[in-house]
């Protein structure tokens, strides 16, 4: 019903699935069964996770419950027994521009190195799009071979929950993506392919935090979704219009865009702070 109706995207299913799965294993298999005193057990058993853990659990049951009803399987919805914490959202962890620019300095170090390693050009490739482009790690690693064009300045994207979007590509990142792409087999389909399919996210992952850790980055602070976080951020900062940051970030709703108004405002009074003449008088 998720993907069906919903149009639910393929990691929504499978987050919905995990918690719906450990919450029948809490309830001894019965979840399908479980009444308000179960739910209320449960909900005692979230306390100690993050607000917006249980959010997520809470809206995975009720959906459940939710399409039990509508189904007839159930005459009742307990789903009334669930928190709903209205988890704060918190600001994107992201990156300072001179962060970003060791990042690439190690990877035009490693380029140059003798003899070159193809990886190094895989690599260049990897964080021109993510932070040129603000592609979802998953977006990035399922790009077919021939997505990126040398002749065309975008690609066309199917992101979350199906949904089609524009995206620019920079010169840097069509350079990058083509001189990675002679080291692709031809019978790939992928442009980052790994074994039988292609480039993981949890390697994706890896890779990242090991040239953080070559650029002088504590690795922990970079991940695909904060060099998202900071091509968000970046571009906002240097006057981007919010309507085409959502467009280009694919949400669904400008809300969720919003948050990074609030990263500009936090950066702004930084600023005061810092470089107003009254912060001296003070100190």
């Amino acid at each position: 019903m998720l993907m069906a109706e919903a149009g639910a995207a393929g990691n929504t299913v499978a987050a919905y699935a995990t918690d719906l799965r450990l919450a029948s294993e809490f309830l001894g298999g019965g979840l399908g069964a479980a009444e308000r005193a179960d739910l209320e057990r449960l909900a005692t058993e979230w306390m100690p996770l993050a607000r917006s853990t249980v959010a997520r659990k809470s809206a995975a049951l009720r959906r459940f419950y939710g399409f039990l009803a509508d189904e007839g399987l159930r005459s009742d919805d307990p789903s009334a027994a669930l928190p709903r914490p209205g988890a704060t959202r918190a600001l994107p962890r992201t990156l300072s521009t001179q962060d970003v620019e060791a990042l690439f300095a190690a990877i035009a170090a490693r380029i140059d190195r003798d003899p070159p390693d193809p990886r190094d050009l895989r690599l260049a490739a990897l964080v021109e799009l993510l932070y040129g482009s603000g592609l979802r790690a998953s977006e990035l690693v399922s790009l077919p071979r021939n997505a990126v064009a040398p002749d065309r300045p975008y690609l066309i994207l199917r992101g979350k929950g199906g949904r089609e979007r524009l995206v620019p590509i920079s010169d840097r990142a069509r350079a990058a993506v083509a001189a990675w792409r002679d080291h692709v087999p031809v019978e790939k389909p992928w442009l980052f392919p790994s074994g039988k399919g292609h480039l993981s996210r949890v390697r994706l992952f890896q890779i990242l935090r090991a040239l953080a850790g070559a650029a002088g980055i504590a690795p922990e602070r970079v991940s695909p979704h904060v060099l998202r976080h900071a091509f968000a951020t970046h571009l906002l900062e240097g006057g981007a219009d919010l309507r085409a940051l959502q467009a280009m970030l694919g949400h669904a709703d400008i809300a969720t865009t919003e948050i990074y108004t609030h990263v500009d405002s936090r950066r702004l009074v930084e600023l005061v702070n810092q470089r107003h003449p009254l912060a001296d008088l003070a100190r």
